[in-house]
């Protein structure tokens, strides 16, 4: 099977239909991304089929726990190598997208994954979420926040809320038995303007991989002091 129809295949069963250009983006993607982890580390995968699967795939399947169709603007924290942020962008291209990590070879990495795929409308941030979460730019912009970060819940919830606009959204990826961490983030969670809506568990198609995203609903503005200095969030996580 080409690698056209394995995408469009894999696309296909979480119901999205890929354009002509969607499909030369996502093959462009992952060519860069093979090239580039050559010298760097981005990723551990890089057969084609998986790279489609687990990263691909992974990133969209956000698309069956909640309706993307009215976000305007999303914010991917911890992005790493893209993903959710640049599938998505992909597949949802009138988003505006910001991408944040705290290591500056992977954003020249997710630059030139831009510039390559002709992606507008999508901004690549060098720094820490503590810092941007504080930043007038970013605090409470965004319609939706995602990450596939593996942070615990409590932290990543203090990275990712304060960047949310009130009556938005932060939904992290996780992996796995997820109840216990979940329980333990409630407070958290409370604290910092969000409520706990549901828990949406999925498995990723063609695997045995069982994905569930964490829906938050932000419903009061983060107070001032949240996100907390630098390496607080991880050390000392809410309770």
């Amino acid at each position: 099977m080409s690698r056209e129809d394995i995408l469009v295949q894999a696309a296909r069963k979480l119901d999205i239909s890929l354009s002509e250009i969607q499909v030369e983006q996502f093959i462009k993607y992952y060519e860069i991304l093979v090239e580039w982890n050559s010298f760097m580390n981005l990723t551990g995968i890089t057969e084609y089929e998986e790279v489609v699967v687990k990263h691909f795939v992974d990133s969209l399947l956000i698309v069956k726990s909640f309706d993307l169709s009215s976000v305007e603007s999303l914010i991917d924290v911890g992005t790493g190598a893209g993903f959710p942020g640049i599938p998505l962008k992909i597949i949802y291209p009138d988003i505006n997208v910001v991408l944040l990590d705290s290591l500056n070879k992977r954003i020249k990495f997710l630059n030139e994954v831009i510039n390559q795929l002709e992606l507008t409308k999508i901004e690549t941030i060098h720094g820490r979420a503590e810092d941007f979460g504080r930043d007038k730019k970013y605090r409470e912009k965004f319609d939706l926040c995602v990450s596939r970060a593996v942070a615990n819940l409590a932290t990543l919830s203090e990275y990712c809320i304060p960047f949310v606009k009130k009556n938005g959204y932060f939904i992290p990826f996780k992996s796995g038995k997820i109840a216990d961490e979940v329980e333990e983030a409630k407070i958290a969670v409370k604290v910092l303007g969000g409520r706990l809506e549901e828990v949406k568990p999925l498995m990723l198609p063609n695997t045995n991989i069982e994905r569930s995203f964490v829906i938050i609903h932000k419903v009061e503005n983060t107070k001032k002091i949240y996100p907390r200095s630098a390496g607080k969030p991880s050390k000392e996580p809410l309770k």
